[in-house]
């Protein structure tokens, strides 16, 4: 390697590319936590805001969406703004839509600004990223990414145990309060140690493609999200939503293949190992975000767990995503499909020991099954990205990777409303069963070593035993999630063995 190879794209002093190190850090910390906090504070988001479970969940699967979303657009707004000025903007609008979240007085303030606040930060880590490759020189890089890829498991620690600390004593708004510090602190950083990008390149933006795309997808989800409530298609706002989004879907994949420029490029998926990694992306989406948004209601509703225990238990699955990380770099020595098989595995061993939680799971439990699942996640991330880009042309890199974000995102916010509705249908179908024996013929019900203090011949013994029947439906509810999140995994397996293994010369 030549001197002239190994200098960066922006020559700065050491001093100033370490200030551009901290602030990429501090900057990709605040949009972690802001990704991963809000599942500590979402059963206090849900009474406070008079929302029913699968409404509050509408905070997390339209972030996702909005996230994903957009940052395919990182390029084009890279072109129009510079690198440095995009990232400053990006922390400006993530932080007022945050302040926004946390002065939301309905859920539908509440999930508009987790739009903007998903939209308008999707750029924050992919840019820094990238900003670091530039400002240090190639034999750094390595260092440089370790790096930052061990600080983005900040976030996902002491996020959620602080939101749920600060929730507990002071209310869910301080969830959102607390990150705004951090945010300021990046953004500030960011105006004086980013420096200006001078390399501008003109980038055109499909925009039919990306509006298509957008309108599909956010019809879709609504479908999903409100389908359960409104009985399906029995109801005309699904239909009409339904019709939207196969119609904005068909639009989408006919300009595709006939524009010289579309938004996401056919091409991609004309690489076998990119395909499989595709889907085998979506499948880890579906693991990744589902469990923080299901086990947070039924730690508070159902086994009475406060905030500050929620947060902690979830603050256990950053911890297993740092473990996991420090084990694929061993892993990496070997096919990168042993790593893959292994972490589904531990997804599948997680899905099967929530699926025997009861209504006395102790705390220990919960905090190595969250461990668990994190690790899980950190020794499948690796070796996917790098087996899907193993044989993809070099000119379809970045948008190959703005494709698998995109399509980790959908998967995430399409499960999550699979399985809430599916604990909603669930609650409702085996309260109705259960009730059924709530009968004067019952013999049961006369004998008070069985009943205790749940009896039906006052107002105060019914309503005890309507809680209780309420609890005991829900939580077979969680079972038929935690069923589906299992059943993912095990698919996930056969798809792994179609990949591509390592190729002879590979290191």
């Amino acid at each position: 390697m030549t001197p002239d190879e190994d200098q960066p794209a922006l020559p700065l002093t050491v001093s100033r590319r370490i200030f551009v190190l901290i602030t990429v850090v501090v900057a990709s910390t605040a949009f972690n936590a802001a990704t991963f906090s809000v599942a500590a504070i979402l059963p206090q988001v849900q009474g406070a805001l008079s929302a029913t479970q699968d409404e509050v969940s509408w905070a997390v699967t339209f972030y996702i969406l909005a996230t994903a979303v957009t940052m395919p657009m990182t390029g084009w707004l890279v072109a129009r703004l510079g690198r440095g000025r995009l990232q400053f903007w990006s922390l400006a609008c993530f932080t007022a839509s945050t302040i926004m979240c946390a002065l939301a007085t309905s859920l539908e303030g509440l999930v508009a600004w987790r739009l903007v606040q998903g939209a308008t930060g999707a750029p924050i880590q992919p840019l820094g990223q990238t900003i670091l490759l530039d400002v240090f020189p190639r034999h750094q890089h390595g260092l440089v990414i370790a790096i930052f890829g061990t600080t983005n498991t900040i976030g996902p620690v002491l996020g959620p145990t602080f939101a749920g600390y600060l929730a507990e004593a002071y209310g869910w708004r301080w969830g959102f309060f607390m990150i705004v510090p951090v945010g300021l602190a990046a953004c500030v950083a960011a105006r004086f140690a980013l420096p200006e990008d001078t390399r501008r390149r003109k980038v055109s933006l499909d925009w039919i493609g990306f509006l298509s795309l957008s309108i599909a997808i956010a019809a879709a989800q609504f479908v999903l999200s409100r389908g359960q409530r409104l009985d399906w298609f029995e109801s005309p706002e699904i239909v009409i939503e339904a019709c939207v989004a196969a119609l904005a879907l068909y639009i989408f994949i006919v300009h595709t293949f006939t524009t010289p420029t579309p938004y996401l490029s056919p091409r991609l998926l004309f690489d076998r190992n990119y395909t499989i990694g595709v889907c085998l992306i979506v499948i880890f989406g579906m693991l990744n975000f589902t469990p923080m948004v299901l086990l947070p209601p039924l730690l508070q509703n159902q086994l009475g767990y406060p905030d500050g225990l929620i947060g902690f238990v979830v603050s256990w699955r950053g911890a297993g995503v740092m473990a996991g990380s420090f084990l694929s770099i061993f892993a990496q020595r070997f096919d990168p499909r042993v790593g893959m098989v292994a972490g589904f595995g531990m997804q599948i061993v997680s899905g099967v020991w929530l699926t025997s939680l009861n209504l006395d799971a102790q705390l220990w439990s919960l905090c190595a099954n969250a461990f668990l699942q994190g690790m899980a996640v950190g020794l499948i991330w690796t070796p996917i990205v790098t087996t899907a880009f193993r044989t993809l042309d070099h000119s379809l890199r970045p948008e190959g990777i703005a494709v698998l974000h995109l399509m980790r995102s959908i998967g995430s916010s399409f499960f999550i409303s699979i399985t809430v509705a599916e604990i909603v249908r669930a609650t409702s179908a085996n309260y109705g069963r259960m009730t059924e024996v709530l009968s004067p013929y019952n013999k049961s019900l006369n004998v008070p070593a069985i009943t205790g203090e749940w009896h039906t011949d006052t107002i105060t013994g019914m309503a005890r035993l309507a809680k209780e029947i309420d609890r005991q439906a829900a939580m077979l509810g969680y079972m038929n999630a935690f069923i589906l999140y299992t059943a993912m995994s095990v698919i996930a397996i056969p798809l792994v063995l179609l990949l591509g293994g390592r190729r002879r010369g590979d290191a």
